[in-house]
């Protein structure tokens, strides 16, 4: 792609127009951040600024140098609130009106998109996916807060929903009045407005520097695309002409070529004879591109594994450090290099060496971070062979080129900097194809590593460090915003301290927070940020961490923390999406727990199908094996009123009404109407609880109470609860679509177990015997700490079996006279249908529910007396029977006898039970608040 299609506007003058910023007027930009500097710079002298929770650690002048306020300061950014005063003055619309249903969308395109690919992170959701997200909960004008923002995704996406291309590319239609229609689910050919062309206001967050500064220049170009490549461009051929002799190496005619990359390889020392081995020379098989797990030591011939083998560490001098050190000794191995138009490989010469020992010598002339690693299980996994600061991840070639370009460098080409550093540190591990093709350029190595960590591999590729950063320069360029009124101002610091954003003045939210121990973000972003003067603070850091002391109690409480601050900034009956990617229960539980005590209410869980391509309602809390989104609402003012203020069960039905109305009504699942399971009765009583045990209330309806009153207040609709209104919508759309699409359900306790069973026996009624071989086929997912049950004692204590005693069940009959044509026209008592029913168990009807519910609720509680008598640790319990039992001492405020079953059971039946852990937190705050009145 020629440059020149890149240019998108005249520069020429970019920097000398008048710009206004929050209500000022500047000759140009410079001045307005000088003006602004200025302010920022008087700030950070007063303590108590300093002192905002999450304050990254770097000197003031780190962080001026860093920053370009009013619009992003490398510190918590204390103009938040202005920005949203003068936008929401800006904003002509009211709320009157609003109302959206939860929103489920495929969000696996755009990682091959310029913007994505412009700078690497450890996690980014595509900017393409959070704009269908925006777009429906949003309107042009409107301001979306993250508070995790990692690389500034959602503000690309919020800008992107003015652009009418980037709309359409998403598949949306937009009219010339700016309206976005979609096309109608299950329909090939009916649009529907959707939402409207404009873009969005937003306001970022993020704990790390290194993410809200990369967050910043995908947010925040002041220079054209043309201008950005021609200032990085002159940088990077300076550095050309300095060093490109570093990189030179001779051709097989004499002639010089221009090397790509370099492979350095471990010395290992033999445990036998303790001769020395470079490990790419015994343990690659070049031709057929392998690593062997078994080889020969080439001085004594003995058998030997990597395992077996000791590292040769030598003393060598650390020139920044100005001391010894002992580092791993590595080795040169093998060359490509680029010769005319074509690449080939070499083993390295003797000029090769030479010219590696003259860069060695040589003075680092530029700036170079020599930090020493944080404490933490991945800065200090490579202490063992000296790599122990932070310029020891890169090579002296390396080091000279990015010092210099750092210090050759204005502010707004650093991320070209902070964009290679990955691709150039010694992580980069060789992926070895086929080394040495008979051909000219044939075979090869390719580079990566290991994400998430801060792994060293025995094998590495040093590439040329002029050419990373010519690729970056090329690949940023693509993604540099045109200079245009800047709509997105970015702070760092901590979502649990946002002090600046006033009450209720956010639009919508989009979070794709840490989630357990998932990343160690600051111990991987240390590097980066170190380059940047600036890194993260830990304590606030929202994550589990052994080095950090941090368990997934302490994950609870910081991510609590920013989801109640969350609740607090965002207006009420707006929306916000979490985008959760881990597969552990106790975390997933963790998360939803931490939401529902915030105040805000699940409308939808669905989980990332990447096969599929679509979002899927799951059922269980443990089923979390893909990405999943869920979508939460805060409640009106008025509806949250309503319902606290209501007695009895008057206040039960106010929520039921307010929760349904904001539920989906239909949704497809491959052209099939799929079932709503947040419209299932006993998730919308799970969603009851929750609400009522967040806002520290009795629930005044049990269970058999509830779903009585839920079918005689509301329409059912293939087991799932309307409105009235809601219900003639989806009626009209299941008169055109006769297949429900059924749920794939995960048995991994006793409650999804029993959702299995009514599902196989909802259609077809059957026998123990029939049934008891698919059972067992299930069974391999079960909870290790969580009793089994047999299916026996399922059946027995959750559905019926027609005894032939009586007339056939309804459902069974209709099940028989459908399916075979003997039964057909016969009587209920008839004996040939009564002897083909006998035995079949069956679901039973709302009537009889109820008493099945008493006798088993009875059972469990039994039960859990068992456990209250118990002294010792209670290795496997049964969980229905816990959840049952802290209900009851909840209703009766029995905090203590929560907290001590509690003490008995394995953490992981607590921390991987959403029910459970919702009641013992409530028992923990409750208790804890009670014990501090005392003390008062």
């Amino acid at each position: 792609m020629q440059q020149e299609s890149l240019i998108m506007e005249d520069a020429s003058n970019i920097n000398d127009e008048a710009v206004e910023c929050l209500g000022l007027t500047f000759e140009n930009d410079e001045a307005r951040r000088a003006h602004f500097t200025k302010l920022l710079a008087e700030k950070l002298k007063d303590p108590e600024f300093r002192k905002i929770e999450g304050f990254p650690i770097g000197t003031d002048e780190a962080i001026l140098e860093l920053s370009d306020p009013p619009y992003y300061t490398a510190c918590p950014n204390p103009w938040l609130k202005e920005f949203i005063s003068l936008w929401e003055s800006q904003n002509e619309k009211t709320d009157e009106d609003y109302h959206r249903e939860p929103f489920a969308a495929d969000v696996t395109e755009g990682k091959n998109d310029r913007i994505y690919n412009a700078h690497s992170y450890h996690t980014k959701v595509p900017h393409k996916a959070v704009m269908r997200y925006i777009l429906h909960y949003t309107d042009p004008g409107d301001i979306v807060f993250d508070g995790f923002c990692g690389t500034g995704m959602t503000g690309v996406a919020a800008k992107m929903c003015g652009d009418k291309s980037e709309v359409e590319s998403l598949g949306y239609k937009v009219l010339p009045t700016g309206d976005i229609l979609t096309l109608k689910e299950n329909s090939d050919n009916e649009w529907v407005h959707f939402s409207k062309l404009g873009e969005r206001k937003t306001i970022l967050n993020d704990l790390s520097p290194i993410a809200t500064f990369i967050s910043k220049n995908y947010n925040h170009s002041t220079n054209s695309q043309h201008d950005f490549f021609q200032k990085a461009s002159s940088v990077v051929k300076k550095l050309k002409k300095q060093f490109n002799w570093m990189y030179e190496t001779s051709h097989t005619n004499g002639d010089v070529g221009l090397i790509n990359y370099v492979i350095w390889s471990e010395v290992l020392l033999c445990p036998e004879c303790t001769g020395e081995m470079v490990f790419w020379d015994v343990a690659v098989n070049k031709s057929e591109g392998k690593v062997l797990n078994e080889f020969n030591c080439p001085s004594c011939n003995s058998s030997l594994t990597k395992r077996k083998l000791n590292k040769c560490l030598i003393t060598e001098f650390d020139s920044l450090l100005n001391e010894n050190i002992k580092v791993q000794k590595l080795k040169p191995v093998q060359i490509n290099y680029k010769y005319g138009k074509q690449n080939f490989e070499k083993r390295p010469d003797k000029n090769d060496i030479e010219t590696i020992e003259k860069v060695r010598k040589l003075p680092i002339t530029g700036k170079v971070p020599t930090d020493r690693l944080i404490f933490g299980q991945e800065t200090r996994r490579n202490d063992k062979i000296g790599m122990t600061h932070v310029h020891h991840f890169y090579t002296e070639r390396t080091l000279q080129v990015f010092s210099n370009f750092l210090s050759q460098s204005e502010r707004d080409l650093y991320w070209v900097l902070t964009g290679s550093l990955q691709r150039g540190s010694k992580q980069h591990q060789v992926a070895i194809t086929r080394i040495g093709g008979p051909k000219a350029g044939e075979g090869g190595a390719t580079a990566g590593h290991r994400r998430g960590t801060l792994y060293v591999p025995s094998n590495q590729i040093e590439m040329n460090a002029l050419n990373l950063l010519s690729d970056r320069v090329n690949a940023i360029s693509k993604a540099v915003s045109i200079k245009k009124p800047v709509h997105t101002a970015i702070g760092t610091g901590s979502t649990s301290s946002l002090s600046g954003i006033p009450d209720n003045s956010v639009d919508y939210l989009f979070f794709d927070p840490p989630f357990g121990a998932n990343i160690a973000y600051s111990e991987l972003n240390f590097i980066q940020e170190s380059w940047l003067g600036v890194v993260t603070n830990q304590k606030l850091e929202t994550i589990e961490d052994k080095a950090q002391k941090k368990s997934l109690t302490e994950y609870k409480h910081l991510i609590q923390s920013s989801f109640d601050n969350a609740y607090r900034v965002l207006k009420p009956g707006r929306w916000l999406t979490v985008e959760f990617s881990n597969t552990s229960a106790a975390v997933w539980n963790v998360i939803q727990v931490a939401l529902q005590a915030s105040g805000f209410i699940v409308a939808s869980v669905a989980a990332l199908d990447k096969k599929r391509g679509g979002l899927n309602s799951i059922v269980g809390p443990t089923a979390v094996k893909q990405d999943l989104a869920i979508s939460l609402y805060k409640p009106l003012v008025e509806v949250k009123h309503d319902i606290l203020s209501k007695k009895g069960e008057e206040s039960v039905w106010c929520f039921v009404r307010n929760h349904l109305e904001n539920l989906q009504v239909v949704k497809f699942i491959n052209n099939d109407l799929g079932h709503i399971q947040e419209r299932d009765p006993r998730i919308l009583y799970d969603r009851l609880i929750g609400y009522y045990l967040s806002n520290g209330k009795d629930v005044p309806i049990n269970s058999k109470e509830f779903q009585t009153g839920l079918r005689a207040k509301f329409v059912e609709r293939d087991g799932m609860f309307f409105l009235p209104s809601q219900a003639a919508e989806y009626d009209k759309r299941r008169a055109t679509n006769n297949r429900i699409e059924q749920l794939t359900i995960f048995v991994d306790d006793e409650a999804s177990a029993i959702d299995w069973i009514r599902q196989e026996l909802k259609s077809k009624p059957k026998t123990y015997a029939d049934i008891h071989p698919s059972f067992i086929n299930e069974l391999s997912g079960w909870k290790k700490n969580e009793l089994q049950l047999e299916l026996s004692t399922l059946l027995e204590q959750n559905f019926i079996k027609y005894d032939g005693k009586e007339d056939v069940p309804n459902q069974i009959h209709t099940y028989l006279s459908t399916n075979f044509k003997d039964m057909r026209g016969l009587a209920k008592n008839d004996p040939a249908l009564v002897a083909k029913a006998k035995d079949r168990w069956y679901v039973p009807d709302p009537n009889k529910a109820g008493d099945l519910e008493k006798v088993r609720l009875r059972a469990l509680l039994r039960e859990f007396e068992v456990y209250k008598a118990e002294k010792k640790k209670i290795k496997q319990p049964r969980a229905e029977a816990l959840r049952a039992g802290f209900n009851h001492c909840w209703e009766n405020q029995d905090l203590q006898t929560i907290l001590d079953i509690s003490a008995k059971i394995p953490p992981a039946v607590l921390q991987e039970d959403e029910k459970l852990l919702m009641f013992y937190d409530n028992a923990v705050t409750l208790t804890s608040n009670t014990d501090d009145d005392w003390d008062l």
